[in-house]
């Protein structure tokens, strides 16, 4: 039986998104037993039709063609515009795969506990655990990211941002952030947030939206019992988009933090991608540039350094 007192309006955001179409549509139905959903997809400007897949797809679902590459945040905002009302919002990437049941347990969870985002468990398409989990970036787990690697940093909490470890992951678990590959958010925090921030074309907008939402005294949180898969797409590969990724979160860290935390950070990350980089990383050494590049140090009136990018 159908909740009919919720209403999940389901958000995705395409850019040459066609060939992943077909079996993120194809997982809603399963994914979504017992919720009232509809789907709303804004495609930014794509090249393989994207958009005339969906609607070849999926007929019901409405389709905002934004007529240019707009970023992630800004087609997620102009899908949940665009969506019918609605009492919870999910934010899916083109390469999510629902698991059975994943929606019914998002949407419970977020109304037993009063959260106001809620992630599920995440599995590669091999089956392998991800870590969805974040604490809030810091100096020391920048450093501690640098010198022993997310994974092996993540054990410790204030060394880590990425939270790793079983016992996060097997029972319900709160953290200052979470990925957003998908993410459910009760419509009461979607009203007092607003929007997601714009000025972040691609990457740390999940980053932002969620800090932003914890300060408002809105929490995320995991339910161990929503599963879906995560195909994961290029950031770790491509050199372009993990150098986008390296500076965006700069420029968020430098929004919350005093000038001298941000050099500090600045040189947290480009000790990372540069130690990576002597390794052969290609996407570590264009990070590394883009952080000398784009990003310049200039000296404020005082003893404080200011971090510009």
């Amino acid at each position: 039986m159908e909740n009919s007192r919720e209403s999940v309006a389901v958000v995705s955001v395409t850019y040459n998104s066609a060939g992943l179409l077909r079996d993120l549509i194809a997982s809603l139905g399963p994914g979504l037993e017992g919720i009232n959903w509809h789907l709303t997809v804004a495609d930014n400007a794509s090249a393989d039709d994207s958009a005339g897949e969906v609607r070849r797809l999926a007929p019901e679902a409405r389709v905002v063609e934004m007529g240019r590459n707009a970023g992630y945040a800004a087609g997620i905002n102009a899908a949940v515009a665009a969506a019918p009302a609605h009492t919870a919002v999910l934010v899916l990437n083109p390469d999510i795969r629902l698991r059975p049941g994943c929606g019914a347990a998002l949407v419970a969870n977020m109304r037993r506990t009063g959260a106001g985002i809620v992630v599920p468990r995440l599995e590669r398409g091999d089956g392998s655990a991800i870590a969805v989990l974040r604490r809030e970036p810091s100096v020391p787990r920048a450093l501690g990211d640098a010198l022993l690697g997310a994974t092996r940093a993540g054990r410790y909490p204030l060394l880590g941002e990425l939270v790793v470890g079983d016992e996060h992951y097997r029972q319900e678990s709160a953290a200052d952030w979470a990925a957003g590959s998908a993410m459910l958010i009760d419509s009461a925090c979607w009203d007092a947030l607003g929007p997601w921030d714009e000025s972040f074309f691609l990457y740390s907008e999940e980053t932002e939206y969620s800090l932003r939402a914890r300060d408002a005294g809105f929490v995320t949180r995991l339910a161990p019992d929503a599963l879906a898969t995560h195909l994961e797409g290029d950031s770790k590969v491509s050199p372009r988009l993990w150098a986008l990724l390296t500076v965006n979160r700069v420029r968020l860290f430098r929004r919350r933090n005093t000038a001298a935390s941000t050099a500090a950070y600045w040189a947290a990350l480009l000790l990372r991608e540069t130690s990576r980089s002597v390794r052969g990383n290609q996407a570590s050494r264009a990070a590394a540039a883009s952080l000398l590049s784009r990003t310049r140090m200039r000296q404020e009136p005082g003893p404080t350094w200011g971090l510009e990018i």
